[in-house]
């Protein structure tokens, strides 16, 4: 019914810069909170950044404002915009997105499959 394609991970250097997108696509009604979290090896998932659908933002502590979320609303898509990348942002980024799809009352979370990101020189 619904999907969450991301993009745009890779490697890159200490100190560079990499910007993920996540587009949701289906049978969507309303996409209320997006939302980018990150699963390194041998540690929990964590949340990474939140949009709300009027574009009010939330970012966890650690980032130290490397990191930028944004969102079209037009195109169901969220962004991560990240820079001055360490080799401790080494991680699988997912997308999540909170959706009402077309005939649902409710809304329910959705999540992408994951994009690797890898910070070495």
């Amino acid at each position: 019914q619904v999907q969450l394609v991301e993009s745009g991970g890779g490697l890159v250097q200490p100190g560079g810069s990499l910007r993920l997108s996540c587009a949701a696509s289906g049978s969507i009604l309303r996409v209320n909170d997006m939302a980018w979290y990150r699963q390194a090896p041998g540690k929990e998932r964590e949340l990474v950044a939140v949009i709300k659908s009027y574009g009010g933002t939330r970012y966890a502590d650690s980032l130290q404002g490397r990191f930028t979320i944004s969102r079209d609303n037009a195109k169901n898509s969220v962004y991560l915009q990240m820079n001055s990348l360490k080799p401790e942002d080494t991680a699988v980024y997912y997308c999540n997105a909170r959706i009402v799809i077309r005939g649902s009352l409710s809304e329910s979370g959705y999540w992408g499959q994951g994009t690797q990101v890898t910070v070495s020189s």
